[in-house]
């Protein structure tokens, strides 16, 4: 549908202007009945033969054909003829009492049936092609609210998974480094804060992404201390964007899942960087090829939701690489972000 809701009325009235005004300005037109006569210039005949052409053009595409051609097909074509019968002899009585009885009976109705045949063939193009537009935008629509739908479970879905990965680094601290508890809990209170009032958000500012993904890799600098090399690398010359709310956790939480272990010298790299509108993150993790992991049913969740998401929300505006080379595990995501209005 036309995006300008005043633009279909406008157009309609200039195409009635210009029907109802042709007669007027064509001072050659003559009565095929009674040739010596211009019967549309009688004021009253002109506006009967106008408007009731503009009653059929919309009786039929308002009314006949959007609720009784499909539930009642025969009464719709009764209906029809009707109504142009009714029209044809109102203008038969229009023109006898108004311009004059001396004519051509069958060869006057057969003129005016076929100008509201006319009419009848542009109405039912018109039905036809608003009735298309609207099932196209309804499809859009219900595709739309599925979308929606799914996006709104995935967001609720990423949420309890975090939480249990969370949970798990506070148990596996507490038994190691019990004194650092209190500073993890603080760091957690952050996380659990942007978790509810951020990630309803349709989009966030790549600032408080960055912050989100700072405190996550700080919180496990502090459970790892030394044993991990982390580093977490940011180019970013404007934060002035925006972006789905917790879309890049996901990647640094699966480094540290599957890169922390039985892996000597384990090694994370985060970077994140802005080339114009176009965001380049990087993590990369060692891991050993040798050891297979023995996968929960949790396992996994977190990137395929995400994937999932760049799917619905970047369509055409992002890549995702996965590469596995030389015990190194990385993941590169290039996305195409908006400005911040």
């Amino acid at each position: 549908m036309f995006k300008n809701r005043y633009l279909y009325p406008f157009l309609h009235i200039i195409m009635w202007l210009g029907y109802t005004a042709l007669p007027q300005l064509n001072i050659n037109l003559r009565d095929s009945s009674r040739p010596q006569v211009n019967p549309y210039s009688n004021g009253y005949y002109w506006a009967y033969a106008s408007f009731s052409a503009i009653f059929l053009f919309y009786f039929h595409s308002e009314y006949l054909f959007p609720k009784v051609y499909k539930q009642r097909p025969i009464r719709y074509f009764i209906y029809l003829v009707v109504v142009i019968a009714v029209l044809l002899v109102g203008r038969y009585m229009a023109r006898i009492n108004f311009v004059g009885n001396d004519i051509n009976q069958t060869l006057f109705y057969v003129n005016g049936f076929l100008q509201y045949l006319y009419i009848f063939g542009i109405s039912a193009s018109y039905s036809f092609f608003t009735f298309y537009q609207k099932q196209q935008s309804s499809q859009r629509d219900n595709e739309h609210e599925r979308l929606k739908s799914e996006l709104s479970f995935l967001r609720s879905q990423i949420s309890p998974h975090f939480m249990f990965n969370l949970l798990n680094s506070l148990v596996a601290l507490n038994r190691k480094k019990s004194n650092l508890v209190e500073p993890v809990l603080l760091k957690m209170s952050d996380l659990l804060r942007y978790m509810l009032y951020e990630k309803d958000d349709k989009q966030i500012t790549l600032d408080n992404e960055v912050k989100y993904l700072q405190n996550y890799i700080d919180l496990q600098k502090l459970r790892f201390g030394d044993y991990v090399d982390i580093d977490f690398m940011v180019k970013v010359p404007t934060f002035s964007k925006n972006i789905e709310p917790m879309l890049l956790i996901p990647f640094v939480e699966n480094a540290f899942k599957h890169g922390v272990g039985m892996i000597e010298k384990p090694i994370i790299r985060v970077e994140l960087q802005m080339i114009d509108n176009q965001l380049l993150f990087k993590v990369m993790n060692k891991f050993n090829k040798d050891i297979q992991e023995v996968k929960d049913g949790a396992s996994g969740i977190g990137l395929t939701n995400v994937k999932r998401r760049l799917e619905l929300l970047y369509p055409d505006q992002h890549s995702l690489l996965v590469e596995e080379k030389d015990n190194f595990y990385t993941t590169e995501l290039t996305l195409n972000l908006r400005q911040v209005a």
